[in-house]
Order: structure tokens, then sequence, then C-alpha cells
């Protein structure tokens, strides 16, 4: 179910609960409704409140993490790769088969990450068919295909040699950059606890309909505290999905990169 879906289902349950308090409210007896009584499911509910904002705290602030990490990595990656084609220009002509494979995994990688934003110039592979995420697999193939290029070179002289030993770690650092964003992409959010904590909230919800006033204050004042722990849902969701949600990582460090890699 898309996360707008699973938005309105909270927003459901937790104004459901409050219309079934409300309703169990008519419905009770009087000693149900003294003040003794009220006073202790206040203080019961107001330990589950603060449990609940632990928990919808937590999973903020984890999604959050995830979410810098992947795009601190992707600028990472980005800045390897400019790096990398600086070193390769250094060693001479003879790199610029490497640097147009490196060229052709970047554009790819830009084209295969943001489908819905404009795709490089050039030639290079194109998995259109896939499902939305981060870059194919197959994409590394080409950095595959640069490394192994990297250590063919033939150095002529101590210089090259040690750009040569050079080249050799930044490829297999790129590769493992490469490798730590891809495992970094898929969602990290747990499910049985955001579960668990809606439930807790309709719980919370249905309290604040069975022993709140009667009127149109204490009405919309239930519909925006719903409203509000709806859009805290949202963001951790939104931040779930750091290629195509609403608040996504940026494309603009690989196509600097990018830039860089074209400029003669």
């Amino acid at each position: 179910m898309p996360y707008h879906g699973i938005l309105l289902c909270v927003v459901a349950a937790l104004l459901g609960a409050s219309v079934i308090g409300m309703i169990l409210h008519g419905r009770l007896g009087e000693r149900h409704k003294s003040r003794e009584t009220v006073d202790h499911v206040r203080l019961v509910i107001s330990i589950l409140v603060t449990f609940t904002a632990l928990v919808l705290g937590l999973l903020l602030s984890n999604v959050k993490a995830s979410y810098d990490a992947f795009d601190n990595r992707l600028r990472t990656l980005a800045g390897s790769i400019t790096e990398l084609d600086q070193r390769l220009r250094q060693y001479g002509d003879e790199t610029a088969p490497i640097r147009a494979n490196l060229r052709a995994y970047l554009a790819g990688a830009i084209a295969d990450t943001w489908r819905d934003e404009p795709r490089p110039y050039g030639v290079y592979p194109v998995y259109s068919d896939e499902p939305e995420g981060v870059e194919r697999a197959p994409l590394g193939n080409l950095l595959i295909e640069v490394d192994s290029a990297v250590r063919k070179l033939e150095p002529t002289d101590p210089f090259h040699a040690g750009l040569a030993n050079l080249l050799q770690t930044e490829t297999t650092d790129l590769l493992q950059q490469r490798r730590l964003a891809i495992e970094s992409a898929p969602a990290t959010i747990s499910w049985p606890l955001l579960v668990a904590m809606t439930l807790w909230l309709a719980i919370v919800f249905g309290v604040f309909g069975l022993t709140a006033p009667r009127n149109a204050v204490v009405h919309a004042t239930i519909v925006l505290c719903a409203l509000s722990f709806a859009s805290a849902i949202f963001f951790i969701l939104d931040f779930d999905r750091p290629l195509t949600g609403l608040i996504r990582v940026s494309s603009e460090p690989a196509r600097e990169a990018l830039r860089h890699l074209d400029t003669p």
C-alpha cells in the first residue's frame, strides 16, 4: 500500500478511536465518570503517551540517520569518481577508454537512480523496466572494467608507477563505496513497531474521546492532534524512501561529478 494510503488509515484509526470513546462516554454509569476514575485513567494514559512519544522519536531518529547516511555515501561516491577521473587524466591519454567507462557508469547511475529527472546525454546502460530504487547491479560491471583496466596499466617510469598504485587504491575504494551506498538504500523501518505505535495512539485517542468535554473546540483539537501524529508518521515513511519520497536525496553531487568528467 502507498504510504499516502497508510497515512489516511492512521488518521481514520485515531479519529475512529476518539469517536468510539465519545460513544462509550454516553453509555457509562455515573460511577465510571467520577473524578477519581477520570484522574486515574488520565494518569495511566499519560504513561502510554510518554512511551509512545519515545518510540515515535526513536523511529524518526532512526530513519533520518539512515537517510543522512545514504545521502553522505552518494556524495562521497560522486567525490571519489571526480578524484579518480582527475588521476586518470594525470596519467595520460592511454586512460581515455577507462575514463569513458567511468563516465558511462556515472551517467547510467544517474539515469537509473533518479528516473523522474532528465537523463544525462550519451550512451550508457538503461534499465527502465526494473523497479524503482538505487542503480541496478549490472551497472557495477562498468566499474569492474574500470578496475581491471587500471590494474593492467603498464607504467614506464617511477612517476607513472606510483600513480598506477594510487589508481588501484582509488578504484578499490570506489567499488566499496558503491557497495555501501547500495546496501544503505533499502527501507529500514520496523513495521511491527510502527503498527504497535499506531495502536497505542488509538488507545490514547479513545481515552481522549472518553474523558474530554463535548464541544467544537475539543473536537477540532482532536482532529488537529490526529493530523499532527499522521504528519510525524509521514516523515518517518518519507525519510525511509530517500529516492522516491517527497524529501529525497539530491542528484546534484552526481551531476556535478558528471559535468567534471565532461570537461575537456
